[in-house]
């Protein structure tokens, strides 16, 4: 019999296969962006309904097959459940995941975004940050991540304390990142320096974003 690998991650993508198949994307601590097939997981009474669903995060046990990984089982630590009530923070989250799949790839190490990631979910969920904050937060961060964030091209177009907020977001390791509040002026030209971040670095259109930012 095929060994059970183990790997924690968070499901930043599912979609419907068949009549009752799922085929979920995750991103791990160890392997980086993996895809996997849900057997019988939109049917009803399957162990894997509940576990298969967009942001579950946890340990799965996954049978690697030929081309492809199959979920034998799962242990959710974290379902942010809030997100199926709250419409608009579930935009963020999707914005987030989406972000997450252009970027990261198979059998590399992404635990600094996998960690980026669920740290911003946890603060769309908590009421302690404007979710604004946490979306500026969140973009500077990806892009710092991978090298590609430039900085501002004119300091002298910023308040003091904006850059000192940006520098802090560059150089704090993810799972610290969101300890902090600012006042309107300087979330405003953070907004604005990571609109422009994701301009310059991300070259594909991002549907979520085009939802996120009509509602």
């Amino acid at each position: 019999m095929t060994d059970l690998t183990i790997v924690r991650g968070l499901i930043i993508k599912v979609e419907p296969i068949g009549e009752y198949d799922r085929r979920i994307v995750m991103l791990t601590d160890d392997r980086g962006k993996i895809s996997a097939f849900a057997r019988s997981a939109r049917k009803p009474g399957s162990k894997l309904v509940a576990a298969t669903n967009l942001f579950c995060f946890g340990e799965f046990g996954l049978f690697n097959g030929r081309n492809s990984y199959t979920i034998n089982e799962a242990k959710i630590s974290n379902y942010f459940a809030f997100l199926r009530d709250d419409f608009k923070s579930a935009y963020y989250g999707m914005y987030f995941a989406e972000i997450a799949d252009y970027y990261c790839h198979e059998n590399l190490n992404d635990k600094d975004m996998l960690t980026l990631i669920y740290q911003s979910l946890r603060a769309l969920e908590s009421d302690k940050f404007d979710n604004r904050l946490v979306r500026a937060c969140f973009e500077i961060k990806a892009i710092s991540l991978q090298g590609e964030f430039g900085g501002v091209r004119d300091n002298a177009r910023y308040e003091k304390d904006t850059l000192y907020t940006l520098d802090h977001i560059i150089k704090t390791p993810p799972a610290k990142l969101f300890n902090f509040s600012v006042k309107d002026n300087i979330l405003s030209e953070l907004t604005s320096i990571a609109k422009d971040a994701v301009r310059y670095s991300i070259d594909v259109p991002l549907k979520s974003a085009e939802i996120l930012d009509t509602i």
